[in-house]
């Protein structure tokens, strides 16, 4: 046999004001943390679009390629900013990581690119990788 227990609106009222309360705390410390990463990200993430844009100006884009390739490049940015800037991870995890977005997304860039702009994208990419290991031997 099932017993309801009835309460009154006031009661109610007093339980729910508990539980607000008790959430109130956590929603605001996530909510300040939030705050506190937001521009960062944004910062890091128009990085990476800015790098996009340059990888397209030296593969020399035609207007019909630049319009295919940078939504491609510009969603990949995020990503490889986060493994770039995430400390727990080694460099050579960094590197695997990093090679598997680009494997990712080569087969698009393939059918878009010629033989040589493909061969060149590569070219900066390994570069790109070899910098930022050699930045992160040298502590910066």
């Amino acid at each position: 046999m099932t017993r309801f227990i009835s309460l009154t609106a006031g009661d109610r009222r007093a339980t729910l004001g508990r539980m607000n309360k008790s959430c109130m705390l956590p929603s605001f410390v996530v909510s300040l943390v939030l705050l506190a990463i937001t521009p960062a990200l944004r910062a890091q993430t128009a990085q990476g679009i800015e790098k996009a844009e340059t990888v397209a100006q030296e593969l020399k884009l035609t207007p019909q390629q630049e319009a295919k390739v940078l939504p491609i490049l510009k969603q990949e940015a995020p990503k490889i900013q986060q493994i770039k800037n995430n400390p727990s991870m080694s460099g050579l995890q960094k590197m695997k990581e990093l090679r598997a977005i680009h494997s990712e997304t080569a087969p698009q860039l393939q059918q878009i690119l010629s033989p040589e702009q493909y061969q060149k994208l590569q070219s900066i990419r390994e570069e790109q990788i070899k910098q930022a290991m050699a930045r992160k031997r040298a502590g910066g």
